[in-house]
């Protein structure tokens, strides 16, 4: 008999190699029809797996992140089997999940097309009908190769000759059909019910472009058709929801052939972009940030020192000045630190805070290029906060409320992650734990719930970050806060402590919104274009009836311009209701009606985009409505 420890605590007695999913049957019917794989202390597995010593065991639905990554990476081996049974020929790269879903990628003779993906999709509905088990094989080194050589996986093949010696390998087989796989995988095909395949890509092998062009294929799965539906549903809204499309369709941005990767901001798109900007610097004044601006070029020297030249030269671009290298730079803070470096400080001008909106270029292969959420150059609402270190947590500390009020005034949710060294980084083993317990003792003492995301820190120092949650559902990267004691090392800062003597400060880096054109692409698909009235680029439209209206209409839209408030005239040769409705598609939050009455009065007629006829009220009243809405940062 083995002794099973349960995530409860509580104890089982088994028989020797009783398997995890007989274990999972036996502690409740429902656990063992909707249990996917489990951990055996702490290590996922197939529920296929014999106990044969006693263990720690707890089992992992579709709730559940492992449950989920399982199934849909095990939807991605069906649909590899799919395909070669459809498409004879074709070769096998890798058919991960991911968020949301899988992909495969595929080396076919075959050019997929849409209605290659329901045919697909049909051949998986079968696979899966059949309810084939997955089956996992241990492998030798010698075995897999000449397997997979005779098959003719070539991309299976490099794979296996990239693992160390010592790995083991093993595959997984369901039917007829076996694919080089690390596991786990649900018990059979059958779990899988409900998939749909959603889209094809190029993608290159190991994406260099160096390598071949593959075809990717993207899809979903779910354990109910219930739960596909709602999914589907939100890939549907987000397609309305494209801030592509919008700030085509609302004139605020636009990506030109002439510069790929490198967004124009319209009239529009400044308006919104101008008072997100003002409303940062308010806050960071109220907070005691100081507002400077540093070069976009920068020499070489300065970069080799930071070891961006060593860590992030892939990203950079370069230029000559009098035959001397330079770079554009790709982040802010080495200017930060040469405006800190160029006067002495002393111990009681710390905490120094420098804020910075600063444009920074990162080169990007034009296959990622998305819109403003993945572009080549953009503005990061940068901070540098140079400090002593007995005042790291309660800089940190209130760097987390900045945070959190920005996110609130827009009404998102958000969540937390604690990043930790990773591979590639400066500095030693005990300078990154003290950095890293420094923003873990700050997280807890704010009581802030966070997951740890070991090994994603930026090269210079661990970090917090902030993943926001917009109206969908999906989350962002956007806020992240980095301790740094290695910067000011070596670029070394100094000030004069209370014995007189020189002393290193700590260095925190940090943004709130992270890209302010990124963070415009995620509010214009938050809201769905229709942005909160103190963010809309035209807060207000006048409709003058008919044209002996408009001389009173332009009366009422110099008021308003005069308590600065965005207002535009329609005064086209149009009925009414098409200007209500073209207004309303254009998202504006206000559309003043007027004609007689309107200007025997004084008064003005008051739609709102969502909320329809508001009646009639004086123009004071109105200005005095909007303005509120404005100093509120209404949503």
């Amino acid at each position: 008999m083995v002794k099973v420890t349960l995530k409860d605590g509580s104890v089982r007695e088994y028989k020797r190699g009783t398997t995890l999913g007989q274990i999972a049957s036996d502690i409740s019917g429902r656990l063992g029809k909707e249990a996917l794989v489990a951990a055996m202390d702490g290590r996922v597995v197939d529920l296929g797996t014999a106990l044969e010593e006693d263990a720690s065991v707890s089992f992992f639905t579709f709730d559940h992140e492992e449950g989920r990554q399982a199934f849909r990476h095990s939807t991605s081996h069906v649909l590899a089997q799919a395909v070669q049974k459809l498409f004879p020929g074709t070769r096998l790269a890798i058919g991960p999940a991911i968020a949301e879903g899988f992909y495969y990628d595929f080396d076919s003779p075959v050019k997929f097309t849409p209605e290659t993906l329901e045919k697909i999709q049909s051949e998986m509905e079968s696979i899966i009908k059949a309810d084939l088990p997955f089956e996992r094989q241990e492998m030798t080194r010698e075995k897999s190769l000449d397997f997979f050589e005779k098959t003719g996986e070539n991309y299976k093949v490099e794979l296996i000759n990239d693992l160390p010696e010592e790995a083991s390998i093993s595959c997984y087989r369901q039917g007829e059909f076996t694919d080089l796989c690390a596991g786990p995988h649900v018990p059979s095909t059958g779990r899988l019910k409900s998939v749909k395949l959603t889209s094809l890509a190029g993608a290159y092998w190991r994406g260099s472009e160096k390598n071949k062009m593959l075809q990717r294929v993207y899809g979903t799965s779910y354990p109910k058709k219930s739960l596909l539906d709602q999914y589907l549903f939100r890939i549907e809204e987000a397609k309305k929801r494209d801030h592509r499309r919008l700030g085509a369709d609302l004139d605020l941005f636009s990506i030109q052939d002439e510069g790929p990767g490198f967004p124009f901001f319209h009239p529009k798109g400044m308006a919104l972009r101008n008072e997100l900007e003002k409303f940062w610097r308010e806050e960071h004044r109220k907070r005691g940030y100081q507002e400077i601006r540093t070069p976009v070029i920068l020499n070489r020297s300065l970069w080799e020192k930071s070891g961006h030249w060593d860590h992030y030269r892939e990203n950079m671009y370069f230029t000559k000045i009098d035959e001397f290298d330079y770079a554009v730079k790709p982040m802010n803070c080495p200017g930060s630190i040469l405006i800190y470096k160029g006067k002495l400080h002393s111990y009681r001008d710390l905490p120094v805070r420098m804020a910075e909106l600063g444009l920074v270029h990162r080169h990007e292969l034009s296959g990622v290029l998305h819109g403003l959420m993945r572009v080549r150059c953009f503005t990061q609402d940068d901070a540098h906060i140079f400090m002593l270190p007995g005042q790291i947590k309660e800089e940190i500390m209130g760097v987390i409320d900045l945070v959190d009020y920005f996110y609130s005034v827009f009404g998102f949710k958000y969540r937390v992650e604690l990043s930790t060294k990773p591979e590639k980084a400066m500095g030693s083993d005990e300078i990154w734990e003290n950095a890293t317990n420094s923003l873990e003792d700050a997280l807890k003492s704010k009581g802030m719930d966070y997951k740890v995301n070991e090994g994603d820190g930026a090269f210079y120092g661990p970090k917090i970050d902030f993943h926001l949650e917009d109206c969908l559902g999906r989350t962002w990267q956007c806020g992240t806060i980095q301790l740094d004691f290695l910067m000011p090392e070596k670029f070394d800062l100094n000030y004069v402590g209370e014995d007189g003597q020189k002393h290193r400060p700590v260095m925190i880096h940090r943004v709130v919104f992270g890209s302010i054109e990124r963070f415009i692409g995620i509010l214009t698909e938050h809201f769905a274009g229709a942005f909160p009235v103190w963010l809309a680029p035209v807060q207000v439209r006048v409709l003058p009836i008919t044209d002996r209206h408009i001389d009173y209409a332009r009366d009422v839209v110099s008021r308003l311009d005069g308590e600065d408030i965005r207002v535009e005239l329609d005064d086209r040769n149009e009925k009414v209701n098409y200007k209500i409705r073209e207004a309303q598609g254009q998202k504006i939050p206000y559309m003043l009606v007027v004609g007689d009455r309107e200007a025997e009065s004084g008064s003005v007629a008051v739609r709102h985009r969502s909320d329809g006829d508001q009646g009639t009220m004086g123009t004071v009243d109105f200005t005095t409505r909007i303005r509120e809405d404005i100093k509120t940062k209404k949503i």
